[in-house]
């Protein structure tokens, strides 16, 4: 079977789509906010994101923020192209490949999630290639989610598992890897445990999300019990976004994608809450050109709409065989617990995750941070990874 081609790629932005971009940033009409705090919500970002905030950020947007030099950044690793195959379906995606000069190396896929991007894991890239002599060294490769940024969108939505297939060919038949560890967080969660149930390649999984679950496992113990209360509570409030965009993606799709003011809203609000800020302040956890450039990366590739279907995804693709009730992850795991993970997606207690991941050689109770965990705490994070492959 040939190898597929493999071209290498830069960001490179026309100047129109930037202008075009920030026209509509600055010519932006603004809506009222409510005077006083929402009941049971911390102003002022309790009716969502915080109005005067969003302004500040849409001024440095305009005139401060300058996309060129964010460019450079995402062009400062290795980039690259290539088709990759799962049935008969073939899509073009996009990831960074770094191989360490190291010849002991391990191999490794970061798979981000949504609101985020490649962009979350760019500064663990080095370290993790080129780390001490006596720390371990990985060959990395972080791609985009197929229809997000420079990755080919597929003809229809399509589930994590289904990514999960493409990302394990994408490793395997065109990178060439004869084993390799995966790791995710969001999306990248049940990505990363569909490659390690459906690839024999991959035999070893960090995740900082419990994103997938043993067909048929639920909470039994009272510790259990009360931590899925907990979720269950915020669900109406905080899981609201995952159901509009689930049941109408096109709808919200066009919405966000023709005003960058309204895509940069719906992402910084997810950001705020999700992560580990002081009080909130949001830039006590991300800085205004962090922010922009993950927005921008959406924006630039019109990919906002299509960055919504893994949602419906879900429900409506029946990829690969049933996974049968009782089936367990085997492969040793690690988990990368953070204190402020919401409590929908946070990790239950250990006796319940164990339940699915039967193998869990390292479980990590991290000191600070949230939701989007390389971009939060990235030396935490790269020592966790170090810590896990030293194990195996």
């Amino acid at each position: 079977m040939p190898q597929p081609k493999i071209t290498p790629f830069k960001v490179d932005v026309a100047q129109t789509t930037l202008d075009r971009i920030l026209s509509r940033v600055k010519d932006a009409t603004w809506p009222s906010a409510p005077a006083h705090s929402a009941k049971g919500a911390s102003a002022p970002w309790g009716y969502g994101t915080n109005l005067d905030y969003m302004k500040e950020l849409a001024a440095y947007w305009a005139d401060g923020f300058d996309w060129r030099k964010a460019e450079a950044a995402l062009n400062a690793h290795p980039q690259f192209k290539a088709p990759v195959t799962v049935g008969t379906e073939t899509l073009e995606l996009h990831f960074y490949h770094v191989k360490s000069a190291r010849l002991d190396a391990t191999p490794i896929i970061l798979s981000h999630g949504w609101p985020g991007s490649v962009f979350e894991f760019l500064q663990l890239i080095e370290p993790l290639a080129n780390p001490p002599a006596d720390q371990p060294a990985f060959h990395v490769v972080v791609p985009s989610l197929p229809g997000y940024g420079y990755s080919q969108c597929p003809a229809n939505p399509i589930s994590p598992r289904h990514m999960g297939a493409y990302f394990s060919s994408l490793m395997v038949d065109v990178l060439g890897y004869g084993s390799f560890m995966a790791q995710g967080g969001d999306w990248g969660g049940p990505i990363s445990a569909a490659m390690a149930l459906d690839c024999d390649a991959c035999t070893a999984l960090h995740i900082n999300i419990h994103g997938w679950w043993t067909p048929g496992v639920g909470p039994e113990m009272e510790e259990e019990q009360a931590h899925a209360a907990a979720g269950q509570a915020m669900q109406l409030m905080e899981g609201s976004y995952f159901t509009m965009q689930m049941a109408k993606p096109v709808s919200l799709g066009l919405a966000l994608e023709d005003s960058p003011i309204g895509w940069a809203s719906w992402v910084i609000e997810k950001f705020n809450t999700w992560s580990h800020t002081d009080g909130n302040d949001i830039e006590s956890a991300y800085s205004k050109d962090q922010m922009l450039t993950n927005i921008m990366l959406y924006l630039v590739t019109n990919t906002v709409g299509t960055s919504l279907w893994p949602y419906r995804g879900v429900f409506e693709d029946g990829f690969g065989e049933p996974i049968a009730p009782g089936t367990q992850v085997t492969i040793p795991t690690a988990i990368a617990n953070l204190p402020h993970e919401i409590p929908m997606y946070a990790f239950p207690p250990r006796t319940q995750v164990e339940r699915s991941y039967c193998n869990i050689v390292q479980w990590t109770d991290f000191d600070a941070g949230g939701h989007f965990a390389a971009l939060e705490q990235p030396e935490a994070f790269v020592e966790d990874l170090r810590e896990f492959a030293a194990k195996l």
